[in-house]
């Protein structure tokens, strides 16, 4: 039996028709051995992801060229779009609306296993949080980041990994995008810097199969 389990999604959309989609077991090419001895002694618990959050190929139906990341916040999903219409779907944790950039943009720097600095304005926010945290899988970057810039200016805006993976498709962070730390290497191991970062504006979120739905089990459009 091959070791991918394709579903037919049907979405109940106006458009109607089904969405095909085929599940990606995670895999372990692109660990290098730091990243297998860090994450084999991970301090968090091992989180069961919701099906419609974990790594798919899906049909894409927008015109983004093969090679760009496609951030959706409002289905929390993040697209790595492929060639021949298809794209890599990754389930998210996303930041505060207040918080979050959109636009285009583009990665201007790529970093393994990152330290993490609070800015000032985290540390108002957080409260009691230390000033500086060492990298390894207690960090709440994770295991990759890539930083996104606007020409020159970095963004602050960042799509990295997490300590908290219990919380993918959730809307909890500090304005950044969190990946499980499986799928922020498999991300990081296809992204060049430079890559096209497309960040949809919150409340304009187009994805064709609305995961929030499938969690709840309905079949029509959600009501906000």
């Amino acid at each position: 039996m091959s070791l991918r389990a394709v579903a037919f999604l049907c979405l109940g959309l106006a458009a109607g028709g089904c969405v095909q989609s085929t599940l990606e077991p995670a895999s372990d090419v692109s660990l290098t051995p730091r990243d297998k001895k860090l994450l084999a002694n991970a301090p968090y618990a091992q989180a069961t992801i919701p099906e419609p959050y974990k790594r798919h190929i899906v049909g894409y139906h927008r015109k983004e060229t093969a090679g760009a990341i496609v951030v959706d916040s409002d289905a929390r999903y993040l697209y790595y779009v492929l060639p021949e219409g298809k794209a890599i779907r990754y389930g998210i944790t996303v930041g505060e609306d207040a918080l979050a950039f959109s636009g285009l943009a583009r990665v201007g720097r790529k970093e393994e296993w990152p330290s993490w600095t609070p800015t000032n304005d985290i540390k108002k926010r957080l409260g009691n949080i230390p000033g500086y945290v060492a990298p390894g899988p207690h960090n709440p970057m994770g295991s990759r980041a890539l930083y996104v810039f606007d020409g020159p200016k970095d963004t602050l805006y960042r799509i990295h990994g997490t300590n908290q993976p219990e919380y993918i498709g959730s809307a909890i962070s500090s304005g950044c995008i969190r990946m499980t730390n499986e799928d922020v290497i498999d991300l990081y191991s296809k992204v060049k810097q430079g890559t096209i970062v497309v960040v949809l504006d919150p409340k304009h979120g187009d994805s064709p199969y609305n995961s929030k739905m499938a969690l709840q089990g309905g079949s029509g459009p959600m009501m906000q």
